[in-house]
């Protein structure tokens, strides 16, 4: 249940980085795939510069999309 929870939130980020990184996006599948990514880089990022965005859903959504678009912009670079 935990991974189905994991997917469905990276799977917003990702649509959430998409509307924010407007240019910069690879499409609705591949902004929710980089999302999915940008979860993990998100939970990562905040842990090791130590800020902690709160819990629950909005903290995981939070997070995620932080993740999310660092991970678009790095891709974004890779794609020039």
């Amino acid at each position: 249940m935990e991974l189905l929870y994991f997917i469905i939130i990276g799977a917003v980020a990702g649509w959430l980085a998409g509307q924010i990184m407007k240019g910069k996006g690879f499409g609705l599948l591949g902004n929710i795939i980089l999302g999915i990514i940008g979860a993990l880089v998100g939970g990562w990022l905040l842990g090791v510069v130590g800020v902690s965005v709160g819990g629950g859903l909005v903290g995981s959504i939070i997070t995620s999309v932080i993740g999310a678009i660092v991970v678009l912009f790095i891709a974004g670079l890779i794609k020039k």
